[in-house]
Formats: structure tokens, C-alpha cells, sequence
């Protein structure tokens, strides 16, 4: 592997990490102090809940759930930030703000914390980005995604956890806005390859006919002493 591939497989870890830090840390600190962050949350439609747009990706009710959000967010965050790079910044601000704004303004009235939301987003957006990029490579990304969390489109559904306190609304708003912006951004997915093989040659041009036909006449005329004679 070439240096510069490398860096640029190390650089694209920088963020989601930076991400799994944060959350890591607002836990730690919950466990440590014994004092619960869920106001950090979204409150649909009450002004209580309005910060958690911004904040409530940062809080998980347990372990378990902090650690069920953190693999996803740090494998699919740097499949992003590597092949996606230019617009990967906003791609991630969108679904972090954007699902945040689907749960305020749609959601139960209660507290929705935790960034699955998010890891919804990223699964959603990568696998339709492959799907419609017409490139192997991200093709074959697609497939791994819904292979590995294809499973995780249950969670849109309410009736599938009927008795524990999981957010259907974020997956449902992280699904949905990765989708549309796959298809904003659809542009800026990597091209496909070509290889020498697939290129057509050009033909050689033709060179003229020589035509055997052509009689080369010679102009004789008499010199100025002939025509003095």
C-alpha cells in the first residue's frame, strides 16, 4: 500500500472518531457523576427540546446502546469521509441536524436520545450512492452494508419494538435523508475506472490509392539556340 493511500485511509477515520469520543465522554461522565443527560435529548415540539437537535446524538441511555451506535458510525463515518471526501462535511452535518428536526417536529412526546439516527443516515446514504453511481466499487460497498446492517431496516418500523424505548423516528428520518441526499449528491461519487483494454483503438487512416494510371507528361521546348536555328 502507497503511503498517500494509507494517509488517506487514516485521515478518514479523524472525524468519525472525534464523534465516538464525544459520546464516549458525555457517557463516562453520566456513569462516573451518576446524574443522567437525557435533557440533552429532542422533545418533539416543545422549546425544552429544541437544543437537542443539536446535542442529542452525544447522550445514550446504557452501555449497550452507546456501543450498538459507535461501530456503525465509526465504519460507515470513514467509508464517507474516504470515498466521499468533498462532500462529506455536509453530508453528515445534514443528517446529524436534519434527523434532529424530524424528530422535533414529528416524533412522540417523549425523550429521544442517541445518535442511531445518524448511523441510519450513513447506511442509507452509502448503499444508495453504490446503487446508482454505476461504479464496481461502490456497488460492491452497497452490498457489504446491507449485509452487515441490512438488518437494521426493522428499526423504521414502531411495531417492531413494541416494548422498548427505541427512536423508529430517528432510524425513519437518518433513512430517508440518506436516501435524498444520495441523490443530491450523486455526482460527486467517485468515477468508474476505465481500463486500456476498454478502449477502442482508432483505426489507421487510409493512405490514397496510388493511381498506376496517371502519365507524367514533360513539357519540351526548344531552348533559345534551337530557336535560333
Amino acid at each position: 500500500m502507497k503511503d498517500p493511500d494509507l494517509r488517506k485511509i487514516l485521515q478518514s477515520f479523524i472525524i468519525p472518531l472525534f464523534v465516538l469520543v464525544l459520546i464516549w465522554l458525555v457517557f463516562i461522565t453520566e456513569e462516573v457523576m451518576g446524574y443522567s443527560f437525557h435533557f440533552l435529548g429532542v422533545y418533539p415540539l416543545h422549546w425544552k427540546g429544541l437544543h437537542g437537535i443539536i446535542t442529542a446524538p452525544l447522550v445514550h441511555s446504557d452501555f449497550s446502546h452507546a456501543f450498538s451506535n459507535s461501530v456503525p458510525l465509526l465504519i460507515l463515518g470513514a467509508i464517507l469521509f474516504y470515498w466521499y471526501r468533498p462532500v462529506s462535511f455536509r453530508v453528515l452535518f445534514i443528517l446529524w441536524i436534519g434527523s434532529g428536526i424530524f424528530v422535533w417536529l414529528l416524533g412522540r412526546p417523549s425523550w429521544h436520545i442517541g445518535a442511531s439516527g445518524l448511523a441510519y443516515g450513513l447506511a442509507s446514504f452509502l448503499f444508495t450512492m453504490g446503487i446508482i453511481s454505476k461504479n464496481p466499487r461502490l456497488y460492491s460497498i452497497s452490498l457489504a452494508v446491507i449485509f452487515i446492517y441490512g438488518s437494521m431496516v426493522w428499526g423504521v418500523f414502531p411495531d417492531f419494538f413494541p416494548k422498548q424505548n427505541i427512536s423508529w423516528e430517528a432510524h425513519a428520518a437518518g433513512l430517508l435523508l440518506g436516501v435524498v441526499l444520495a441523490f443530491v449528491y450523486r455526482s460527486s461519487a467517485p468515477k468508474r475506472e476505465v481500463y486500456s483494454w476498454e478502449l477502442e483503438e482508432p483505426e489507421p487512416e487510409e493512405e490514397p490509392e496510388k493511381d498506376s494510371d496517371i502519365v507524367i507528361k514533360y513539357d519540351i521546348r526548344p531552348g533559345v539556340e534551337d530557336q535560333k536555328r
